[in-house]
This record gives structure tokens, C-alpha cells and sequence, in this order.
């Protein structure tokens, strides 16, 4: 199949992270299954308008919301594709309007609390309104996919009969590491968040969690990776709190450099208002990290195993309570950790290709290999539902 990929941004926009990641990852996976790829995507500074990297095309046209038109453009001119991954976060590309080749629509998960948090009042509503009226309107019969049961059932709670969508979980880039790569924990209390420093992402939160537990643990200091137009605000606050000496903002690093970070923390905290999936969880994981998340954020009730690979909250308290605890009881957050790098081996980008791969020739109409189910690579559903009605606790 010729495939094209609609997304805003690709992994080398400044702003990227985990619908990027899997964007990057599912590309190079249907490359190797055979694929034609063409990544249609907003430009940035420094990127090329055309780019062919690992035989896949990139294609950069306009910017954050101009891309939307230029991606519709394309699609009504003469070119020719099997089938479109519209990548929707938030507002889809409205594929249905703009041609008659079929398209799978990708959502990670609604972004019901987080039009508030980035835009006004005005704005917030008018995209909410997109997001839940317009858009299953427009994508009415057409499959999606998404990451998790969770963002299943918000798409559901939206009118996407739950049949039509397909979850696929996310993989999974340590099996990239050297087999001996192994790096040592800090000898104080650490923690660490990954991701980009938007509002949503509830970074504050963490530097509160260190004012609170400072006195507890002398030594605690927190490493924030990733970058975003929210770092200055984060660095007010940092100060506001009296913790900014024992806070590092390391913005960008490099995969190993990333890895290392994972590996040495004592923690990962999460605090995060939304997740489809939680992408670095399973990351941290692999390096026998657990993770402090909230019950709320849909995706996290399934990358978190709570009370098995790390902690689920319920609000605010509790999240500080949980890192509380993990910093304080050494058995059980090594018992969490060892839980966390048995569960993140279950999970490979292969087979989330191979997932994507299946949705894109059914809706091309063509035939779908015999699944490529591997114990390994996917959780059985079977505990993805105890997992989510909380029998898993026990």
C-alpha cells in the first residue's frame, strides 16, 4: 500500500512527544513490512519542506493550524494514496471531506480537560465542540484506532460505536539498548518527569511533591526532561516554592541520555491530566522505574498496573502521599520495579505496527494476515480488564 500519514507534527518538531513517537516508530514499521510512506506534517524551523529519511516522505507544509488547509489541499489534488492515517489530537484533518480514499482515524484520547488548560474560554469550547460533536460526525462508519480500553470507551462516550475502533497498544524502544546496558540508582531519593512542559502535563505538580516531601528527604532532587513554551512558568514556580536548588531542567536530551535518567531515578512521576497511553510509563518500566500517575488520566489505568508496577491517585494529596510512600518503603518500590520491567517487555513497536498495518488493509479492503499475537508483545485482554475494574489491586 501507498500510505499516507496526516499528523501536525513530526518527531523533530521542538514540541513532540508521544503521538510523534508512535507516528516516527509505525512509519519505519511499514516501511519494513513493505509499505509506501508519505508523512504529510507542519513545518518547523530548520526543517526541510520535502525530506526522504529511511525511505519514508516527509512532507512540511504551513505551521501549527495552516497545516490542516495544506494537508487538504493535497488531498484534493491528483495524488493518489490506498489509505490515510489521520492522526487526530484534538481536531482531526477532516480527511472524509477531502477525498474518497479510505482513512483510519487515530486517537490517543479525548481531550476534554485539556482545551481549557492551553486555551481560553471561547476557544476551549469551540474545540471541545469540534473534538465531540463535529468530528465523529465527519468520521461517522469510517475505523479508528486508538491506545487503550479507556480512550475506547471515551470515544464511545462520544458516539464511535466501540466496534469500530481497534486498540493497538503503543511499543516500546528499549529493545534498541545494548543486552548488558545498565546504569546504577542515585544514592538519594530521586525522581524524574518526561515530557513536553505544557500546562497539561501538571508539572507543577511534582515541584510540589518535592516542597512537601523536602523536610522527609533531605537530599531529594527532581530531573525535569523535555521541553516547551511552559519551562519559564515551571522555573517561577520552582522558585515561588523554595525548591529550584533542588530541581533540574535538563530540557532535550538524547535517547541514552533519556534512558540513563529513567534507570537512575528512584521514580517516575506522571502527573499528567490526560494520557491515552502513557508512553514513557512503559519506558521507565523497562528499567524497573515505577511510576506515580493519576486514576483519572484514562490511559495510565492500563500502562500502570496500580499496586503492581507503581500508584494510581486520586487527587492531588494522594499523589504526593504515593511518592511519599515509594521514596520511604524500599521492598515494595522494588518489588513495584521488578513488576514494571516484566510488564514493559510485553510491548513491542512490531506489533503495534503489525496492529496498525491490519486496520489500514481492512480499510482498503484488502485481506489481513493471520494475527501475529505474541504473550510477549501484547497483554492479554483478559488482564487489561482486570486491570481496569481494579482486581488487579489484589
Amino acid at each position: 500500500m501507498h500510505v499516507l500519514i496526516l499528523t501536525w507534527r513530526d518527531s523533530g518538531h521542538p514540541e513532540a512527544g508521544g503521538s510523534e513517537t508512535f507516528v516516527e516508530r509505525v512509519s519505519e514499521g511499514l516501511i519494513a513490512l513493505g509499505h509506501d510512506v508519505t508523512v504529510f506534517t507542519a513545518g518547523y524551523p530548520g526543517a526541510s519542506a520535502r525530506e526522504v529519511r529511511d525511505q519514508r516522505v516527509f512532507l512540511r507544509r504551513g505551521r501549527r493550524y495552516s497545516v490542516y488547509g495544506r494537508a487538504a489541499l493535497h488531498l484534493a489534488g491528483r495524488r493518489r494514496y490506498d489509505v490515510v492515517l489521520d492522526i487526530q489530537n484534538g481536531v482531526p484533518f477532516w480527511t472524509p471531506l477531502w477525498t474518497r480514499t479510505p482513512v483510519v482515524n487515530v486517537v490517543h484520547h479525548v481531550h476534554r480537560e485539556q482545551w481549557p488548560e492551553v486555551f481560553g474560554p471561547l476557544r476551549s469550547r469551540f474545540g471541545w465542540w469540534l473534538e465531540s460533536d463535529v468530528a465523529p460526525r465527519v468520521y461517522a462508519g469510517r475505523p479508528y484506532v486508538t491506545v487503550s480500553e479507556a480512550s475506547r470507551d471515551e470515544l464511545a462516550a462520544l458516539g464511535v460505536a466501540p466496534e469500530r475502533v481497534e486498540v493497538v497498544y503503543s511499543g516500546n524502544d528499549l529493545p534498541r539498548l545494548p543486552a548488558d546496558w545498565a546504569v546504577p540508582r542515585t544514592p538519594h531519593p530521586s525522581l524524574v518527569v518526561l515530557g513536553r512542559l505544557v500546562p497539561h502535563k501538571r508539572v507543577e505538580l511534582a515541584l510540589e511533591a518535592v516542597h512537601r516531601l523536602s523536610d522527609r528527604f533531605p537530599d531529594l532532587r527532581l530531573t525535569v526532561v523535555g521541553q516547551g513554551y511552559w519551562e519559564p512558568e515551571l522555573k517561577q514556580t520552582a522558585h515561588r516554592l523554595g525548591v529550584a536548588d533542588r530541581v533540574d531542567f535538563v530540557g532535550f536530551v538524547e535517547e541514552d541520555v533519556k534512558h540513563r535518567l529513567l534507570a537512575s531515578s528512584w521514580l517516575h512521576l506522571l502527573p499528567s491530566v490526560k494520557e491515552g497511553w502513557g508512553l514513557v510509563v512503559v519506558e521507565a518500566g523497562f528499567h524497573g522505574t515505577p511510576t506515580v500517575a493519576f486514576r483519572s488520566a484514562g490511559g495510565t489505568t492500563e500502562s500502570v498496573v496500580h499496586g503492581v508496577t507503581g500508584l494510581l491517585a486520586d487527587d492531588d494529596d494522594g499523589f504526593v502521599h504515593s511518592v511519599e510512600r515509594l521514596l520511604d518503603e524500599h521492598g515494595i518500590r522494588a518489588g513495584f520495579g521488578a513488576a514494571a520491567r516484566s510488564h514493559a517487555r510485553r510491548f513491542s513497536w512490531e506489533a503495534t505496527t503489525r496492529g496498525v498495518e491490519r486496520a489500514l488493509l481492512k480499510a482498503s479492503g484488502r485481506p489481513t494476515p493471520s494475527d501475529h499475537t505474541d504473550e510477549e508483545t501484547v497483554v492479554p485482554q483478559g488482564e487489561v480488564s482486570a486491570r481496569r475494574t481494579g482486581r488487579a489491586d489484589s
